[in-house]
C-alpha cells in the first residue's frame, strides 16, 4: 500500500511582487500576504485489513514493511514493497501471492497485482482526494500519514474506511491553527496517553455525533453501544479528554 500536493507556477506572492500601475509616485508597492492553512497531519493505523497482502506478510514479518508503492492502470491496482525476510513471503497465506522482482542485498524487492476495488483501504484514502505521505506495515496493521486541509476531511477518510478495516486509530494529530500574528500554532497530541478503552469511547462518541451541536446523540445513546451505564462511559469520557487537554492547552 503507499503515502502527503499540487503547484502553481504562479503564486499569489509572485503576482503581489509584480509592479503597480496605479502608483502615483512612481515607486514600486510590493505586498505580500500568505494565510497560515487550517490543515492537519494525521497518522492513521489501521488493523483488520482481509484483502492486504502487504498487511498480511508483515504480520509474518519480524520488522516493518517499507517501500510501498503502486499504481492505478487499466482496472489493475499494482503494489510493491521491499522485506528483509523473504521468507516471511514464503510463510503468509494470503489472497494474492506476491511474486519476488529484483534482490537488493539486504532486502528483496516485491510486487503482485490484483482487481483495482474499494477493498483496498489506500485506495479509500485516494477517493477522498488524499495523497498518501507515508505509509508501512508492521505486525498485520497498514500505518499512514496524511496531510489533510482539515478535521472533517478527517473524519470522512476515518468513515469511510469502516468497510475495509475491523479497526482505524488516529495515532496522533498535528493541527495547525494561525494565532492573531499569523504564527502558527502547532499541536501533537500523543493518543498512546489513551488506554485502548478510553480510545474506545472516544471513538465511538465521535462517530455517533455525541461532539456534534446539536448532538446527533447523547450520553445514553453512546453508551448502550458501547454496552456500559452512562456513568461509566461520563467517566471513561472525562479521563480520556483530561488527558487530551493537556496535550493540546499550554501548562499554567
Amino acid at each position: 500500500m503507499g503515502t502527503d500536493g499540487v503547484s502553481s507556477g504562479e503564486t499569489a506572492a509572485d503576482r503581489s511582487a509584480e509592479p503597480s500601475g496605479d502608483s502615483t509616485d512612481g515607486a514600486t508597492a510590493s505586498v505580500s500576504t500568505t494565510a497560515t492553512p487550517d490543515g492537519v497531519r494525521a497518522g492513521l493505523v489501521i488493523r483488520g485489513l482481509a484483502n492486504c497482502p502487504v498487511a498480511a506478510v508483515s504480520s509474518q514479518h519480524d520488522g516493518p514493511i517499507t517501500g510501498i508503492t503502486w499504481t492505478h492502470a487499466g482496472g489493475t491496482h499494482t503494489e510493491e514493497f521491499r522485506v528483509r525476510d523473504p521468507a516471511a513471503v514464503d510463510r503468509t497465506d494470503a489472497a494474492v501471492d506476491p511474486e519476488s522482482v529484483v534482490d537488493l542485498g539486504d532486502e528483496r524487492v516485491y510486487r503482485f497485482a490484483r482487481p483495482d476495488d474499494d477493498d483496498c483501504a489506500c485506495r479509500v484514502i485516494e477517493e477522498f482526494g488524499c495523497p498518501i505521505v507515508d505509509v508501512r506495515a508492521d505486525d498485520g496493521a497498514v500505518f499512514v500519514t496524511l496531510h489533510l486541509p482539515d478535521l472533517e476531511r478527517l473524519r470522512d477518510v476515518v468513515a469511510g474506511l469502516d468497510d475495509a478495516a475491523d479497526h482505524v486509530e488516529v495515532r496522533y494529530l498535528v493541527h495547525g491553527a494561525a494565532e492573531r500574528d499569523g504564527t502558527a500554532d502547532r499541536t501533537l497530541v500523543d493518543r498512546s496517553r489513551l488506554t485502548d478503552r478510553q480510545s474506545e469511547v472516544l471513538r465511538t462518541a465521535y462517530r455517533m455525533g455525541y461532539f456534534e451541536r446539536p448532538r446527533d446523540a447523547n450520553a445514553t445513546a453512546v453508551a448502550e453501544a458501547l454496552d456500559v451505564v452512562p456513568s461509566t462511559f461520563a467517566e471513561h469520557l472525562a479521563a480520556a479528554q483530561q488527558k487530551l487537554l493537556e496535550e493540546v492547552l499550554p501548562e499554567g
